[in-house]
């Protein structure tokens, strides 16, 4: 097993997000999968046993809200005990200097993300060159951005007109003035289940650039649903109204990725997308049901299911152990 001697904690097969990395890189990519919920949990554990492939499992400062932080991270915690073979980081997502400090003291997390990219480049720099101090002094890694994603998802929303691909002129001296662990960068993408309105798809000569200036360097796709259509029909036919403009990220780009240094592929919306299915055909179909539990284990199958073939699609199924 290519972790056993630099795991955080042997027990759980708690990792960084900088040894998932080394290994995956030009390979396979990790799936970063963020949590707000214990049946999301619970599959995403399970799959990730089942398929033998590492992952990365992510709060946001909205599901810490939600969840309460001490029990989203607890409801983990249990999750691990209960699959003990998995590999994973456990990571924070989107987080300011706040939410950052909070995740740090109570040690729980291996890999942080401070996201400066709405700043002037230059306060982008200082700021995530502040949160890599603090969180390299205690093991943690940092995942930063440059250029900024569309979208809705969370507490998060940047207007399209607003939206901007990353300068490849410029991640050189932002990673080397950072000393950042891995990048998020900008290349078509955006949060939320609207992406790809004017059908771009992934920019790869930008990608190609990226690359090229930062070689053996992580790379992180934010955004990276793939919205099923068949999803949103189901969704609709059922008594939902979301917009047929919905649209996700081409699976095969996804995979054509891996090879321009993406390692790590965050995913949200598709499970929101899931559990408002499930939730809508079980209540619709049977309108005399009201307990929770029952849909919440539909949709936890589910989940399993839409989990391996995405472990699948990234490469990564069987790379836990080897």
């Amino acid at each position: 097993m290519f972790f056993t001697n630099s795991m955080v904690n042997c027990d759980n097969m708690l990792v960084t997000t900088k040894h998932l990395f080394d290994h995956c890189y030009g390979k396979y990519a990790i799936p970063a999968v963020n949590v707000s919920f214990m049946e999301q949990t619970l599959a995403l554990f399970s799959a990730a046993e089942k398929a033998n492939a590492p992952f990365i499992v992510q709060t946001t400062p909205a599901s810490r809200d939600y969840a309460k932080a001490d029990m989203l991270v607890s409801i983990i915690k249990a999750a691990a005990r209960l699959y003990p073979k998995t590999v994973f980081a456990l990571h924070m997502d989107h987080g300011n200097e706040q939410h950052i400090v909070d995740a740090l003291q109570k040690g729980d997390y291996t890999s942080v993300m401070i996201d400066a990219s709405h700043d002037p480049f230059v306060t982008n720099i200082e700021r995530t060159k502040a949160v890599v101090a603090q969180a390299h002094s205690k093991g943690v890694n940092v995942e930063a951005e440059l250029g900024v994603l569309a979208g809705v998802e969370d507490d998060l929303s940047v207007d399209e007109a607003h939206a901007f691909y990353t300068n490849p002129n410029e991640v050189e001296v932002f990673v080397k003035a950072t000393n950042c662990d891995s990048l998020a960068i900008a290349v078509g993408t955006s949060h939320g289940a609207y992406k790809f309105s004017g059908g771009q798809g992934l920019q790869f000569a930008i990608l190609e650039e990226i690359q090229e200036r930062l070689p053996g360097f992580p790379l992180v796709l934010h955004g990276g649903s793939a919205v099923n259509y068949e999803e949103i029909n189901r969704i609709n036919a059922a008594g939902g109204q979301l917009q047929a403009s919905a649209k996700g990220v081409d699976p095969a780009e996804v995979k054509k990725a891996i090879s321009y240094g993406i390692c790590k592929v965050n995913l949200a919306t598709d499970f929101r997308l899931l559990w408002t299915r499930v939730n809508r055909e079980f209540f619709s179909e049977q309108p005399d049901q009201f307990a929770p539990m029952i849909p919440g284990k539909v949709y936890m199958d589910e989940y399993e299911k839409t989990m391996l073939h995405k472990f699948d699609l990234l490469n990564a199924t069987g790379m836990a152990k080897g």
